[in-house]
């Protein structure tokens, strides 16, 4: 992934490239980490490469390469929301619920008072993205 192939009409390949705004939460060199904007809980992120990649069957080195951004962003995330737990998914087609068809891998941290992963079926609008994106960021 050392060139960064990008798909002009690609919702996060723009997002990428700065063209649309972003709760930006993580960046390096092969992937970029942002607030959900329809999280399942507080602090749901998703972490993308830079490289149009349409889903996580694209190679073992495209899950290698963002594989540090997961772990950092997974990491930031418990440290600095209190999270116990995370979950860790990528959905691969529309029939599993894949909606933008650039690869992202959804990060959404859990708590101690978590109903467990029926949680997830219902998502919930944070209601303040940008507290959340300050708890993480610092900013």
């Amino acid at each position: 992934m050392s060139e960064h192939v990008t798909d002009p009409d690609c919702l996060f390949c723009r997002i990428v490239a700065g063209e649309i705004g972003s709760r930006q939460v993580h960046a390096d060199d092969t992937a970029v980490a942002f607030l959900d904007l329809a999280p399942f809980k507080t602090g749901h992120t998703l972490v993308v490469p830079r490289t149009h990649v349409t889903d996580a069957l694209a190679g073992p080195e495209v899950l290698a390469a963002i594989a540090p951004a997961i772990a950092a962003t997974g990491r930031l995330l418990m440290d600095r929301l209190g999270a116990t737990g995370l979950n860790i998914l990528s959905n691969v087609g529309p029939d599993a619920g894949q909606s933008v068809f650039h690869l992202h891998v959804h990060l959404v941290p859990r708590y101690a008072d978590d109903p467990g992963t029926d949680a997830l079926v219902t998502r919930t609008a944070d209601p303040d993205l940008d507290a959340v994106h300050a708890a993480i960021t610092g900013a």
